[in-house]
């Protein structure tokens, strides 16, 4: 089976089109997302594009603020004080990576953690960690969701995860260890000092690959039957692939993400469900 996460994207959009279309009937305001970017990186500037268009298309105001690459880091901090203390922003986005010399971590501890729509603050890491409500990161968040919309319970389930980073692998494993029919797997965190990395993924029911190399995961590492969820995004001359060899590995899986199509589109969608869950959360939405 595929599992078509641009349809469920899709779906989430829609959802959410309605939930913020049916609030501002109310005569509530609509909810806003602060998005900053920091110089001219061309990938960035596509990712930018992409999340106001989406924002665009679900009633989200985006508050643009494209800042040059010279920017110093008091004038970024600046930047983000004045969105923490905006009543129109419910959601800040920090557009990463910043240009040499400013420190990413200070700014994204800078933004206040009600909203922090990217989930990467400590405190809602913390938060994640304890399983108190607060946004989750958007990717792990987006494949816990393809979990649930297709049905793929991970209730007593081994689950494998290969990536340990902040922003994806470590998240997951939280998510996935979570009491609940889409947590309460057994989780094993694998990473780039993993001994015997083929021999932990071949006792995955889920695997969930966020490593980052090509195709780097073949056929005879993934048991039979298992559900495998790419995370992984990589540019390739042949064009964008996973960290699955997707040809060899959607024969043995029982269910795959394909890349592009898979998690990716999730990732926007997560983001805007993020906002309109701080939105919501405001005194101004209720």
């Amino acid at each position: 089976m595929l599992i078509d996460g641009k349809k469920i994207a899709a779906d989430i959009r829609a959802e959410l089109t309605d939930r913020v279309a049916t609030e501002q009937k109310l005569g509530h305001r609509p909810p806003g997302l602060a998005v900053i970017l920091v110089g001219d990186d061309p990938a960035s500037q596509v990712y930018v594009r992409n999340k106001e268009r989406a924002c665009a298309e679900v009633g989200i105001c985006s508050f643009p603020h494209h800042l040059p690459a010279q920017t110093t880091q008091e004038a970024l901090l600046r930047c983000i004080a004045a969105c923490n203390s905006d009543p129109a922003v419910d959601g800040i986005l920090l557009q990463l990576p910043l240009p040499a010399g400013l420190d990413a971590q200070a700014c994204l501890e800078a933004i206040a953690p009600a909203k922090d729509v990217d989930g990467f603050h400590p405190v809602n890491m913390g938060r994640l960690a304890l399983g108190l409500p607060g946004p989750v990161p958007c990717t792990p968040a987006g494949v816990v969701e393809l979990l649930r919309r297709y049905e793929l319970p991970t209730r007593g389930k081994q689950a494998v995860v290969v990536g340990r980073s902040n922003i994806v692998g470590k998240p997951l494993a939280l998510l996935l260890a979570r009491p609940g029919l889409y947590g309460d797997a057994t989780v094993t965190l694998c990473h780039s000092r993993t001994p015997d990395l083929a021999r932990q993924c071949r006792q995955a029911d889920f695997l969930f690959l966020a490593l980052g190399r090509p195709r780097c995961i073949t056929a005879d590492m993934v048991a039979p039957g298992a559900v495998v969820i790419d995370i992984g995004i990589n540019r390739t001359p042949q064009g964008l692939c996973g960290d699955a060899d997707f040809v060899g590995v959607s024969e043995k899986a029982s269910a795959i993400t394909p890349v592009p199509g898979g998690v990716g589109p999730m990732t926007i969608a997560m983001l805007l469900s993020n906002t309109v869950l701080a939105w919501q959360q405001t005194s101004n939405a209720h």
